[in-house]
């Protein structure tokens, strides 16, 4: 693919100028109140991690990194979940995207997954304490984006919903800081 970066093969790019189909109230409204794409009792428990366990994986990644902190009562998170969902197909072979699950039940969480992530090539974690993120140098709060370039080199942290523009420049930087 000559001459064309990342961020041009992702369909909500800025170089692509491309308008939200539908304002974000709506978006969160919809997904508020849509029925689950899978049922939760096919998802797996997530599993429980550490701090620790989260950092050995950062550092042990040959890839760049996304990782997305989330509970499944927060509508902020909904919204932003299709979005990444959509990420995380067209990058799957370049970037490791990673799901927390903080502050949480097992049951809310795998509802959560079932709804907005079955069959996305997310791997989805929990920590039902939410110590990691502020471990990682986050806060208390979601949603959060962590950004990491490989071997665990954080590039940027984001707070708040992410929308297009934001995540299609944080993919392309920790791509072109992996090389790729």
């Amino acid at each position: 693919m000559s001459g064309a970066g990342p961020a041009s093969r992702f369909p909500y790019t800025p170089r692509m100028r491309r308008r939200l189909s539908m304002p974000l109230l709506l978006l969160v409204l919809v997904a508020a109140c849509s029925a689950p794409a899978a049922s939760p009792e096919s998802v797996p428990e997530l599993p429980v991690v550490s701090a620790a366990d989260v950092t050995a994986r950062l550092v042990d990644s040959s890839r760049p990194v996304v990782l997305n902190v989330w509970a499944s009562w927060c509508l902020p998170c909904r919204s932003e979940a299709p979005l990444l969902e959509r990420a995380a197909a067209e990058f799957a072979a370049e970037v490791d995207f990673v799901g927390l699950d903080v502050r949480d039940d097992q049951d809310g969480a795998r509802s959560f997954v079932a709804e907005f992530f079955p069959g996305a090539a997310i791997t989805q974690l929990h920590d039902p304490g939410g110590d990691i993120p502020v471990a990682l140098g986050g806060s208390r709060g979601v949603p959060l984006t962590f950004f990491y370039g490989p071997g665990g080199e954080l590039v940027s942290l984001h707070t708040g919903v992410l929308d297009e523009r934001t995540l299609a420049l944080e993919i392309d930087e920790i791509l072109r800081r992996a090389g790729t």
